[in-house]
């Protein structure tokens, strides 16, 4: 990200944040996109992430580390987002067990992972999603989701084999 319209940004300068949301809005996107199914939920988070970044950009000291940065605050806002909806439950819904084992959209290779995630419980996708994705490790991830590593270490795992189920059924 050019340094000068960070610098911009720091001002409030509104033409220089127009710029960095155009350039950032399709990759905060996508990150919202891994945690949040609802297109409405994930506009939301997206619009509260943008306004934390602009609101928040005198305590970023890096501007070298500021798509990090960004990005982390999303991800802290989808969490919150799925706190709120009261869906972060790790524990396994017998509902999702019946209907994961046979996902009926046509699932093209490029678009696998993404639409596979969406058929895991909420819990166990941001789990996923936190650990393979992002790269946090499990210590992280229970302290941000105030749940055991044991707990953190059991939904990925359920997570891989369900995601491994699913891509068996499909064929993929």
């Amino acid at each position: 990200m050019d340094k000068e319209l960070l610098l911009q940004c720091k001002i409030n300068d509104r033409n220089a944040q127009r710029k960095v949301y155009e350039k950032m809005a399709g990759k905060l996107y996508a990150v919202c996109k891994r945690y949040l199914k609802n297109d409405e939920d994930i506009e939301e988070v997206l619009a509260d992430s943008f306004y934390k970044i602009f609101t928040k950009f005198n305590q970023l000291q890096n501007h070298d580390i500021f798509e990090s940065w960004a990005k982390k605050i999303t991800v802290n806002e989808c969490l919150q987002k799925l706190r709120s909806m009261k869906a972060l439950n790790v524990s396994l819904d017998e509902e999702f067990l019946e209907s994961a084992d046979s996902p009926t959209d046509s699932i093209s290779f490029e678009k696998d992972i993404l639409k596979l995630l969406n058929f895991l419980p909420e819990g166990c996708r941001a789990i996923f999603n936190l650990f393979a994705i992002e790269g946090y490790p499990h210590k992280e991830i229970a302290a941000m989701l105030s749940i055991s590593e044991g707990t953190s270490k059991s939904q990925l795992n359920f997570a891989r084999k369900k995601l491994q189920e699913l891509l068996v059924n499909q064929n993929i």
